[in-house]
């Protein structure tokens, strides 16, 4: 049995209270956040060091807002605690990189909830794509804004997700970076952008994010010398498009798919990693702040 504390009871925070409290390897032990919205089984606590001092835990899953991230984060690893961390895993590169050094200095395990890596059609389509020469990689994300968003631009909230996939489906590393941003809705921070990429062998991509669509929208769309792919995040299907024939005709294959909840595939991973130490898919500190350094550019 893991126990597990968590730290933010926001929109993020209450999923993943309500999945660590669905998992049997779990105990939850003890919640934080600055205000109590409801009445909890667990311990609640106001102040995270308060909550450390008493609380007797293996790992701390962090969902505060991201500004709140490092402070967080290193009073956690003073105390040496595995980390989830939401993603980002910081408001910035420079902070990251002190999570990465205090996560170094106490040996503490540390991910990054980059959740679509988890999503079971991401998994399908990275195993469709084993040994196949990649063309290229187009992924949209759009949808209507969320109003508690208020601390960080869709560059830093959604597009790291797709620069992180990007990589994590290809395996390779962008070489290239161009990112066109603007502001419509938003009081502070870009609600608009796409952004494209060189990486290693010649693949290229690109990413279509907003928050001014009024529908929700999540696809991959990858170019093989074998076949087209889409795969749809939200329904979680997969189709892949092959032999293209001089008469208009192809051939459409619907992929399987087993599908279940992200946020519950990861948080087993994460699990798994506590006890054993196998990283099993989650993304490490390097890969956010890889992730960061691209999306802050723009």
């Amino acid at each position: 049995m893991v126990k597990i504390a968590l730290i933010g009871l926001g929109s993020m925070g209450q999923n993943h209270y309500r999945v660590l409290k669905s998992i049997r390897e779990v105990e939850v032990v003890a919640l934080c956040d600055v205000n109590k919205n409801r009445e909890y089984d667990e311990p609640f606590y106001n102040d995270v060091e308060e909550m450390l001092e008493k609380t007797l835990c293996d790992a701390v899953v962090i969902a505060v807002p991201t500004f709140l991230h490092k402070e967080v984060a290193l009073k956690c690893l003073k105390k040496g605690k595995d980390l989830f961390i939401e993603k980002p895993v910081a408001s910035n590169a420079i902070e990251a990189q002190e999570i990465l050094e205090a996560s170094k200095a106490v040996g503490a395990k540390v991910c990054v909830g980059y959740i679509e890596r988890f999503n079971p059609v991401v998994e399908a389509l990275k195993a469709e794509l084993a040994d196949k020469e990649i063309y290229s990689i187009g992924i949209t994300r759009v949808g209507p804004f969320p109003p508690r968003i208020a601390d960080v631009g869709i560059l830093t909230d959604l597009s790291v997700h797709d620069i992180d996939l990007i990589r994590y489906i290809s395996e390779k590393e962008i070489e290239q970076t161009a990112i066109f941003k603007s502001k419509k809705i938003h009081n502070h921070y870009e609600d608009n952008a796409i952004l494209s990429f060189k990486l290693q062998d010649d693949i290229v991509a690109s990413i279509t994010t907003n928050w001014l669509t009024p529908f929700r929208k999540r696809t991959i769309e990858v170019a093989t010398k074998e076949g087209y792919y889409e795969a749809n995040l939200m329904e979680q299907d997969l189709v892949e498009y092959s032999a293209y024939q001089k008469n208009n005709s192809y051939v459409i294959r619907k992929c399987m798919v087993k599908k279940e909840e992200p946020l519950v595939r990861e948080h087993k991973a994460f699990v798994n990693f506590v006890k054993t130490g196998t990283r099993g898919g989650l993304s490490t500190i390097e890969d956010s702040i890889i992730t960061l350094n691209i999306s802050s550019n723009g």
